[in-house]
């Protein structure tokens, strides 16, 4: 039987085209934020851990930062190049959240995306703590999707719910208020954003198809899955699109 789905590392090896061209961004007011915070300046080296295909990276290359994207899964790494080869500021990097390869206090934040719900947290905070300057930060970015206050978020959820290959065990891989605090021995803070998408179908399509727990095309699901996904679409398209609405979870602080 085929475990590789349960593999953290590999499991969206082949969902990198997709991920790329249909997950949400980020807001670029996260990196304004940071400033005001005194948290990020022009000069702050970044680390970006899991950098997948560079969303996150983009936000504090754009801003001038060096960026080194460490990424363990060689798909992702790929896209993440391609995305990224205009940035003369991105070094990447094969290594793991737990292994990053990275010199030892040489980084002044340290950032992570959607990845860091899968790391191993003991051995990635000890791992962030050595590569980490004294007084370097820890920045946690994600999108979390909004799907209660809208009736296309609702079947939405449905579906995801009902074809899902792991999907209730993926939403319910949560980060404790202990975790936090394991990663910050002082205090932290956290700010939202918001964020959406508005998508036609074949972007839905592509957005659904990203996810990990999305059956593929070899699966028997996936017909009845893309069937019952054109019918929501149908059901709450306005002009040809629907909007997946997120918000957008920051969470920082100093490290050591």
């Amino acid at each position: 039987m085929d475990k590789s789905h349960l593999n953290p590392t590999t499991r969206f090896s082949s969902r990198a085209e997709n991920y790329l061209k249909y997950r949400p961004h980020y807001p670029y007011e996260i990196v304004d934020y940071l400033k005001k915070e005194s948290v990020l300046n022009d000069k702050s080296l970044v680390a970006d851990i899991g950098s997948g295909t560079g969303f996150s990276a983009e936000l504090f290359l754009k801003n001038g930062n060096r960026v080194y994207g460490v990424e363990p899964n060689k798909e992702m790494r790929g896209a993440g190049e391609k995305y990224l080869s205009s940035y003369k500021n991105f070094i990447s990097i094969e290594g793991t959240a737990e292994n990053t390869t990275l010199e030892p206090n040489s980084i002044d934040i340290i950032t992570a995306g959607q990845a860091f719900h899968w790391f191993n947290f003991t051995k990635t905070r000890d791992e962030f703590r050595r590569i980490a300057k004294p007084d370097g930060y820890l920045v946690l970015i994600w999108n979390v999707r909004q799907f209660i206050d809208s009736g296309f978020g609702v079947d939405y959820e449905k579906l995801l719910t009902e074809f899902g290959t792991d999907y209730k065990e993926v939403e319910h891989k949560t980060i404790t208020t202990r975790d936090y605090d394991n990663f910050y021995p002082g205090n932290y803070k956290t700010a939202n954003f918001q964020n959406k998408q508005m998508l036609d179908f074949e972007g839905l399509k592509g957005r659904l198809l990203s996810s990990s727990y999305a059956p593929d095309e070899n699966n028997p699901n996936y017909a009845p899955m893309i069937k019952r996904l054109k019918e929501i679409f149908d059901k709450h398209r306005e002009n040809g699109t629907v909007r997946l609405k997120y918000t957008t979870e920051v969470y920082y602080g100093k490290i050591l």
